[in-house]
């Protein structure tokens, strides 16, 4: 069973995630680091725990969630895995990255593109994937059935979901999704977002105002 250990990067606090099970294989989703300190941080977790890193997962590619694929591609020769509809997500980040006042090292393309449905494996562990656009427009999920959690990217926060004012965003859909997609899963299964701390999906039914 896979475990998971969050970093927490950036101005905009975004959660990166190892995830790594009994083989010592792991895989690296949404890194978001942008000072050397968060980078040292990973590799440092990495090296200390002799993980071999076999997956770069982005569940979108807003600049907060790929600070570091270029860091993780020159560290570990990973290019990231996402689905192709956040492709000019990610082309876009190089012309409003200097606006907003980041240095970004230009992420490489995938060689292998995630479907919108499917599961995706490394180790001992399997990952299945849930198309949840909304926030961005080909949004993943990455659900472990065996653990009984969800990295939710930023389509589900704890009180809250994800915004839908930014380009490729819909706010029916996005509730939409997360009704027929995360809603379905058991309520104690737990969501590791994007942003915030993890959740399960049995309080954010009771307790989430977007759908109360």
């Amino acid at each position: 069973m896979a475990n998971i250990k969050s970093f927490v990067n950036n101005p905009y606090q975004e959660n990166a995630y190892i995830l790594y099970d009994e083989t010592g294989e792991c895989a690296i989703i949404d890194p978001g680091m942008y000072t050397a300190a968060e980078q040292n941080a990973v590799v440092n977790f990495i090296k200390d725990n002799n993980l071999k890193p076999v997956l770069l997962l982005n569940t979108h590619c807003h600049i907060d969630h790929v600070l570091s694929n270029k860091f993780v591609f020159d560290q570990y020769g990973l290019k990231p895995q996402f689905n192709i509809g956040e492709t000019e997500i990610l082309e876009a980040v190089v012309a409003y990255a200097p606006a907003m006042g980041f240095r970004y090292e230009v992420s490489p393309l995938p060689e292998v593109y995630l479907p919108q449905t499917g599961n995706i494996s490394f180790g001992n562990t399997e990952l299945s994937l849930l198309f949840t656009p909304g926030h961005s427009p080909a949004h993943l999920c990455f659900y472990d059935e065996k653990a009984n959690y969800i990295i939710g990217g930023d389509v589900l926060f704890k009180g809250s979901i994800g915004r839908t004012d930014l380009p490729g965003g819909n706010f029916e859909q996005l509730l939409k999704n997360i009704e027929e997609k995360l809603f379905i899963m058991p309520d104690n299964c737990t969501v590791y977002p994007g942003h915030g701390p993890e959740t399960t999906i049995g309080y954010e039914k009771q307790y989430n105002p977007f759908f109360m």
